[in-house]
C-alpha cells in the first residue's frame, strides 16, 4: 500500500454507532473483573481480564508504560470571579519532566488556557496549604504556541516545595472529557495504573488499568517477561480527526523513554521467534518508534558531528535526531531497514554515549498500510468512533485490507455482548494475524 494511498483513507470509514449508556463512566471495582475480548488465531473468544495470563502466548515479552498521570487542570479565579483553568501540556523551562518536577521556586511549561479571553496581562494567583504552610502561587503568562497553547510561567513564594508539590496542590486529575463529568476524588487512584511510577502524563494509558499486582505476579510465574517503557500522554490523544482523509490531520507529539535493557530484551526475542505483547497504545507507539530511532542514531555510530567526534549539545543531538516523524515509517528507506539490525544500532548507540536510558518523542501515524516491526499483539480498551487510535487497532487486525474490516466486526460483537466502552471500560487482547 503506496503512501498516497495510505494518506487519502477516509476516516469516516472508521465510525461505529457508541451510545453514551455504552461509555463507562466509573471503573469497576476490582480491576481485573472486566471483561476480554481476545482476537487470535483467527477466532474471537470472550473471558474476563483475571484470565489474561493464561492467554498470553507462552513465553511472551510483555511491555507496559509506566508514566503517571499528573494533577495537570489548575483552576484559578479572578478578583471577579471569572475562573480560568490552565492545563499542563509538557516543559518548556526545563524540558526534562524529572527535572521539572523537582524545580525549586519557578519553571515553564506549555498550556491550555480555558477562558483566556478573561486573562488580561496581569498575573494570576492561588493560594496553597502544602504540608501545613501556606504557598502562594503565580501564573504569568508569556508568548503564544502552536497547538492554541501558551507559554505559562508558574512561581511560587517558598523555596523549599518543588513543582511537583505544586502540582499535587493545585491541581485535579484530567480525566477524559467523554466522561461528561467532574473528577471525584476516586479518579486519583482509578485514573492510575498500578505500577505508574514516572509523573508526566495528562491522561492515563488505560489499557493498564486494567492489571493488579496479583494478576502481574501470575503473568510473571508464568514465565512472561515484563519491561516497561515511558511514554508521556499527551492531550492530542483525544484530538478529533478533523480532516476528511488522514493524510491532512497532524498527528501530536509525544515524548518517551526507553531503557537499554529493554532495547537488549526487545531484540532477544525478536531473535529467538518470542512474541513481543504491548500493553495499550502509547507502548506501541513507543515500541514500533524504536526501529526508526535505532536507523537515525546509527549515523552517531559511524560519525560524529564535530572534529573531537562529540556531540556539541544534547539539544543539538536531540533536534538532529531523537524525534521520530509522522510519516517516515512508510518511506522506502525505513521500510528497507533490518528491524534487529536497528535495534542493534541503538544499543550500541546508548552503549558508546555511557546511557542507560534515553529519551526521543515520536508523532508517529500508525495506520491501515504500516509495516508492524515490534508488536505481535497488543492489550487495549475499546476506542471512540473515528479516531487514529482505532486507525492503529485496524492497522494491526486488518494490515492493508480495508474491505469488510475485522475491527468492524469485533466492535460490533463487543456492542451486541454489553461490553464497556472507553478509558474505564473493558478490554481486548488482540494478537496480529500470521499473514500479516
Amino acid at each position: 500500500m503506496k503512501l498516497e494511498d495510505i494518506k487519502d483513507i477516509r476516516i469516516e470509514d472508521f465510525d461505529y454507532p457508541l451510545p453514551d449508556e455504552r461509555i463507562a463512566k466509573h471503573p469497576l471495582a476490582d480491576r481485573d473483573s472486566c471483561k476480554l475480548l481476545v482476537d487470535a488465531d483467527g477466532t474471537t473468544s470472550h473471558h474476563t481480564f483475571r484470565e489474561l495470563p493464561d492467554l498470553l502466548p507462552a513465553g511472551s515479552l510483555l511491555v507496559m508504560n509506566n508514566t503517571r498521570v499528573i494533577n495537570a487542570r489548575m483552576e484559578f479565579f479572578r478578583a471577579s470571579g471569572a475562573r480560568i483553568e490552565i492545563f499542563l501540556l509538557e516543559p518548556l523551562d526545563p524540558r526534562d519532566y524529572a527535572v521539572a518536577f523537582q524545580t525549586r521556586s519557578r519553571c515553564s511549561w506549555q498550556c491550555l488556557v480555558g477562558n483566556l479571553k478573561k486573562w488580561k496581562d496581569d498575573y494570576l494567583e492561588k493560594s496553597l496549604d502544602i504540608n501545613g504552610k501556606q504557598i502562594t502561587l503565580r501564573a504569568t503568562r508569556h508568548e503564544s504556541l502552536p497547538g492554541n497553547a501558551h507559554a505559562i510561567e508558574f512561581s511560587w513564594d517558598d523555596p523549599s516545595v518543588t513543582f511537583a508539590s505544586i502540582v499535587e496542590a493545585a491541581g485535579n486529575i484530567p480525566i477524559p472529557p467523554y466522561l461528561n463529568r467532574k473528577s471525584e476524588d476516586s479518579d486519583s487512584t482509578d485514573y492510575q495504573t498500578v505500577y505508574s511510577r514516572i509523573e508526566g502524563s495528562v491522561a492515563a494509558p488505560t489499557a493498564g488499568l486494567h492489571f493488579t499486582p496479583e494478576l502481574l505476579d501470575k503473568i510473571r510465574d508464568r514465565g512472561i517477561e515484563t519491561r516497561e517503557v515511558t511514554l508521556h500522554v499527551g492531550a492530542g490523544t483525544f484530538q478529533p480527526v478533523k480532516s476528511e482523509e488522514i493524510g491532512s490531520h497532524p498527528m501530536h507529539r509525544e515524548t518517551f523513554e526507553i531503557s537499554l535493557d529493554l532495547v537488549r530484551s526487545l531484540r532477544h526475542a525478536l531473535e529467538s521467534g518470542r512474541k513481543i505483547i504491548a500493553v495499550g497504545t502509547t507502548t506501541v507507539r513507543t515500541l514500533e518508534s524504536l526501529p526508526l530511532l535505532g536507523i537515525h542514531l546509527s549515523t552517531i555510530n559511524d560519525q560524529r558531528s564535530t572534529e573531537n567526534g562529540e556531540w556539541t549539545s544534547d539539544d543539538e543531538k536531540r533536534t538532529k535526531y531523537n524525534e521520530i516523524t509522522q510519516w517516515e515509517a512508510y518511506t522506502d528507506e525505513a521500510l528497507s531497514i533490518d528491524t534487529v539490525e536497528a535495534l542493534r544500532a541503538l544499543e550500541q548507540y546508548m552503549e558508546k554515549d555511557g546511557t542507560d536510558h534515553l529519551s526521543a518523542s515520536t508523532s508517529i501515524m500508525i495506520a491501515p498500510g504500516f509495516r508492524w516491526r515490534i508488536v505481535d499483539g497488543m492489550v487495549t480498551n475499546f476506542h471512540q468512533p473515528q479516531s487514529t487510535l482505532l486507525l492503529l487497532v485496524s492497522s494491526l487486525l486488518d494490515g492493508d485490507n480495508l474491505d469488510n474490516p475485522k475491527w468492524q466486526r469485533i466492535y460490533k460483537e463487543a456492542l451486541d455482548h454489553d461490553y464497556r466502552f472507553l478509558s474505564y471500560g473493558d478490554a481486548c487482547l488482540f494478537i496480529k494475524p500470521k499473514a500479516l
